[in-house]
């Protein structure tokens, strides 16, 4: 997959980010398939709304990783307030019985991981997809 370069009014260039964030408690929320897609609409509807664009997603028991590419304003911070925040929103919309796991309304863990990808795409973008055979092996 070639990396395409999004043109602004003085810059031109991207903001690629890998990101992948847990289950509040690292419980394996998603097993279900229901759940798993419910959580990959939440996680779509939520960058759409904010113009970050999906490049891979990966949802797994419990935890999910991406590929974004976000507008070059947000902060790592603000981009994961926007993807953990209004997912974990919507995802209480979508599916009120969550509420009994979680009373306090938090789904996903406070900690995060996210980094830059932009020369280490192909890498990235590997390892993603490799999800599934990665977690079996160990």
């Amino acid at each position: 997959m070639e990396v395409q370069y999004k043109h602004y009014s003085t810059s031109v260039g991207n903001n690629l980010k890998t990101i992948q964030i847990t289950t509040k408690y690292r419980y394996a929320m998603m097993q279900k398939e229901k759940l798993k897609v419910f959580c990959k609409v939440a996680l779509e509807e939520a960058c759409k709304k904010h113009k970050i664009e999906i490049i891979i997603i990966k949802v797994l028991d419990e935890h999910v990783h991406l590929i974004v590419d976000c507008p070059r304003t947000f902060s790592d911070a603000q981009l994961m307030q926007i993807v953990k925040g209004l997912s974990a929103y919507i995802l209480f919309r979508i599916c009120p019985e969550l509420r009994k796991r979680y009373p306090k309304g938090h789904f996903w863990n406070k900690g995060y991981f996210c980094t830059g990808c932009g020369t280490d795409f192909e890498r990235a973008l590997s390892y993603v997809q490799n999800q599934e055979l990665h977690h079996s092996i160990h």
